[in-house]
């Protein structure tokens, strides 16, 4: 099969189009068809070298997969060949742990995540996923769709709902707001009945992140401060929550943003900078920091029911053959990709 391989990290040009071996169906593996692969920052990050916690080389990078079952294990049940089907990030999780069996599988010790790890990734025409890190796509839910469920939606549902504990009538900010993860932020941060305010330093995105259901956007200029006009917007009282899409680019002007006793949540990280800090500046004024971990398949498959319910839109404004995977990453990676881009590794 045709996939991108990466042997070392670099530049675009490290991604080279390889012949591969097909995968085999392991006990429990689901062997997929891809049909769309999301194309994720933290897929330039694997791949520049940036990440290396987990990372095993040569790899193929992907982990937002959706396709068709071609193959299935001897001791898969829950799916059969001609499903339509999801990955969550994770291409194996023991089952067993703590974790894995109180819904926090992210957490597992034995993860392996999709497009880290080897070559098991979804820049390739066909992957095997272990079956406990995959849901159906409901019948009107799109292969394209589907395939960002888990990273730009269901990361972001983590977050918002069962981190961030998000309230009606609070407010929040949303930073990055016109990427990936960021429209789909506003989308569900508007429907728990929260002030929503998005940031982005892109004029082109204003109209479109506002249609996604922001109450306010906050527009920039890229290195600038924007925390007085968020206080501004919320009577000098800052934000409750912090849906934090960006890290350390950001973190001064969100830090000043955030509210007395306000819930901070860190979700991307687009560096590898570190920023220096006094958690006194957190703890006297009752705040706190929590961390989003991917996507339980609970998560993802809450997701794609609020797809087919037509409660969530998915925002995929392109599309790449494995040939041009060097042209995504440069778009994505320079911040001027829409939502998400996806690959189409067989056509």
């Amino acid at each position: 099969m045709k996939a991108i391989v990466v042997h070392q990290p670099g530049r675009t040009d490290v991604m080279k189009i390889e012949s591969v071996a097909e995968p085999l169906a392991g006990p429990k593996d689901v062997v997929l068809k891809v049909g769309a692969c999301g194309v994720c920052f933290h897929d330039v990050l694997t791949r520049n070298g940036t990440l290396r916690a987990g990372i095993k080389m040569p790899c193929i990078l992907g982990h937002e997969i959706a396709g068709t079952v071609v193959d299935v294990g001897r001791d898969v049940r829950q799916f059969k060949v001609g499903d339509r089907v999801a990955s969550a990030q994770r291409y194996h999780i023991c089952g067993a742990c703590n974790f894995c069996r109180t819904g926090r599988e992210s957490q597992c010790a034995e993860r392996k995540f999709l497009g880290d790890y080897g070559l098991v990734g979804g820049y390739a025409e066909y992957v095997a996923i272990e079956d406990d890190n995959l849901a159906l796509i409901p019948d009107n839910v799109a292969l394209d769709g589907a395939a960002i469920a888990a990273c730009a939606i269901g990361t972001i549902l983590n977050g918002i709902r069962d981190v961030g504990k998000l309230q009606v009538g609070e407010s929040t900010l949303i930073t990055g707001a016109g990427g990936g993860l960021g429209l789909h932020a506003v989308q569900l941060a508007r429907q728990t009945g929260a002030y929503v305010i998005a940031q982005t330093t892109s004029p082109d995105k204003v109209e479109l992140v506002r249609s996604m259901g922001a109450h306010e956007v906050v527009l920039h200029a890229r290195g600038d401060d924007f925390s007085a006009q968020v206080k501004k917007l919320t009577d000098g009282k800052g934000v409750d929550v912090l849906i934090d899409n960006v890290g350390t680019p950001l973190f001064d002007a969100m830090r000043k943003s955030l509210g007395q006793s306000g819930r901070w949540i860190m979700i991307g990280q687009l560096t590898g900078e570190f920023v220096p800090f006094n958690p006194a500046q957190l703890f006297l004024k009752n705040q706190s920091m929590y961390s989003v971990m991917s996507t339980s398949r609970r998560q993802l498959e809450d997701v794609l029911t609020l797809m087919k319910r037509g409660q969530i839109k998915p925002v995929i404004t392109a599309s790449f053959p494995l040939e041009e995977a060097a042209k995504a990453h440069e778009l994505v990676e320079s911040g001027k990709a829409v939502g998400r881009i996806v690959m189409r590794p067989n056509g």
